[in-house]
């Protein structure tokens, strides 16, 4: 009886020095050793939040262009919600901010050779005149690059000479493009080749990834500078 107070006692402190041991471990606070151990417990958090993110270039693509080419890239608009963008050397030459886009075919002339912005404008294929179209076109001129996206419905009023037009313009869709069909194309007067900037998606039912429309296209890539620009 006489040893169980002193035992008692040798407990209760050695079980406050436990408890603050550990409190130190938690906080910190004990010694560069229990320092060490606590960053030792964080290094694996601390590695995934310092973790470098992939860089971006202009208009967000992945990778740098080339010396003498122009970064792009061409977004169609999504059903009739959200509306088409270009993005030409990191400046948005149509979106929906910039409250230019509109139902239809949304264009942009560019001159080639410095990647400047000649002109920006929608033109309405379901109840638009097809005329004002085909007078944006017409007379374009040796060297002007042509960024198209579609936006609900690029093709109702479109007639044979449009189709003609964009196929002197190096697309290979536009003879075929139909109601609420989603087309991207990047293509230039005076090519002598089919453009490799397009894509084209049919408008199915059975396929659609929205309710009526297809999903929305991207395209991007660099563009080699022309060497004769619009005259």
């Amino acid at each position: 009886m006489r040893v169980a107070g002193p035992l008692r006692i040798v407990v209760l402190i050695l079980t406050a020095g436990l408890t603050w041991i550990m409190g130190s471990i938690l906080l910190g606070t004990h010694g560069s050793s229990f320092s060490r151990l606590q960053q030792l417990f964080s290094r694996p958090e601390n590695a995934v939040t310092t973790e470098p993110r992939a860089r971006k270039y202009k208009c967000g693509l992945p990778q740098p262009c080339p010396e003498q080419h122009l970064a792009f890239r061409v977004v169609s608009g999504a059903a009739n919600v959200i509306g088409p963008k270009i993005c030409l050397e990191d400046k948005m030459l149509m979106s929906s901010v910039k409250d230019n886009v509109g139902r239809g075919l949304n264009i942009a002339l560019v001159n080639g050779v410095n990647g400047e912005l000649l002109e920006a404008r929608s033109f309405d294929m379901w109840a638009g005149d097809v005329n004002d179209l085909l007078k944006f076109i017409r007379p374009l001129h040796e060297g002007t690059l042509v960024f198209v996206a579609s936006y609900d419905d690029p093709a109702t009023k479109m007639n044979d000479e449009t189709r003609k037009i964009f196929s002197e313009l190096g697309s290979t869709n536009a003879k075929e493009l139909a109601f609420r069909d989603s087309w991207v194309f990047v293509g230039a007067k005076g090519v002598q080749d089919k453009s490799p900037f397009e894509q084209h998606m049919k408008n199915s039912k059975n396929t659609n990834k929205y309710e009526g429309w297809p999903e929305a296209l991207e395209l991007e890539g660099c563009i080699p500078q022309r060497t004769v620009g619009p005259q």
